[in-house]
């Protein structure tokens, strides 16, 4: 019996190494910044010179977290002051660069625009991603930025697309002051952990538990939050501004289905768009002139 008791003791800690390791191997792929290679490559467009967003109107701005990370934002000046700033945030595994034709379409709607590098991306500090928790108080940062150089009588709209829809998704659920006066999200998910169990399943075709909470609990060892924490609806459930929620109905990264949690979460005024025939953080790219048309009426209403 002895024997029998010793031979299971093994192979518990066996397992419990097996996780431990397979649970780092999953925070690494997931959350550590880095190359990753379940992600398309760079469009060729987004690595062009523009000599509008590139020009020498832009400048940049920086804020330390209260977690101590010196965070980059690019600042692009409306030609004519309005007193409207669109505070931009980008995907996972993007930056700031990449936003430019985003920026154009505020800009030209009178906007100034503020794009910052969430904090593991492009020139901010940080070594891990946050999938918008962490990043939500980033962003309260940055509007605090904005009333501090622009003015307390700034409205201030915010936009994201995917883990950047997310992030704006959350920020709404904190203590905001009352110049943010409506927020755009674009193919956001629910959470970070039912986002990364979809991918989880979609790349491995394995079980997600248990090795999904040890990877939460490895997460929160070593970036400080759990996968729950980093929960969209609970933070819309608190949201009091307007909201434009837009996804493509051929999105299989952030899948369709999650439209409808995120919609329906907030009691918020609210609008939504579905666009046919558009991947995961393609509906700009689908229709430009429609997509515009759409920020834009739903801008003017709030």
């Amino acid at each position: 019996m002895k024997r029998i008791y010793k031979i299971i003791g093994i192979v518990i800690v066996l397992l419990i190494i097996g996780l431990g390791f397979a649970g780092n191997y999953f925070y690494n792929y997931a959350v550590v910044p880095s190359e990753k290679d379940f992600l398309s490559p760079k469009a060729e467009a987004a690595e062009k010179k523009d000599p509008w967003f590139d020009g020498k109107t832009r400048e940049n701005w920086y804020q330390v977290s209260s977690d101590d990370l010196k965070l980059r934002a690019i600042y692009l000046p409306a030609e004519k002051d309005q007193n409207k700033t669109a505070i931009l945030a980008h995907g996972y595994m993007g930056e700031a660069e990449e936003m430019k034709d985003y920026a154009k379409m505020y800009h030209d709607m009178g906007y100034n625009v503020l794009i910052p590098d969430a904090r593991g991306h492009g020139k901010s500090e940080g070594d891990y991603i946050g999938f918008g928790w962490p990043e939500r108080k980033d962003y309260v940062g940055w509007i605090n930025e904005v009333l501090k150089k622009n003015g307390n009588n700034e409205e201030i709209t915010l936009f994201g697309v995917s883990m950047g829809a997310a992030t704006v998704m959350m920020t709404s659920g904190e203590k905001l002051p009352k110049n943010v006066v409506s927020i755009v999200e674009d193919c956001g998910y629910s959470s970070a952990k039912a986002e990364l169990t979809y991918q989880y399943n979609e790349l491995f075709d394995l079980p997600d538990f248990p090795l999904m909470e040890v990877t939460s609990l490895i997460t929160k060892l070593r970036a400080g939050y759990f996968f729950e924490d980093a929960d969209v609806l609970k933070q819309l459930k608190k949201n009091k501004v307007p909201m434009l929620f837009i996804h493509g109905d051929k999105d299989t990264f952030v899948p369709t289905s999650m439209l409808a949690q995120v919609y329906q979460a907030t009691d918020a005024p609210k609008e939504k768009w579905v666009v046919h025939g558009a991947e995961h953080a393609k509906s700009f790219s689908v229709d430009p002139s429609a997509y515009k048309e759409k920020v834009q009426s739903f801008l003017e209403k709030y």
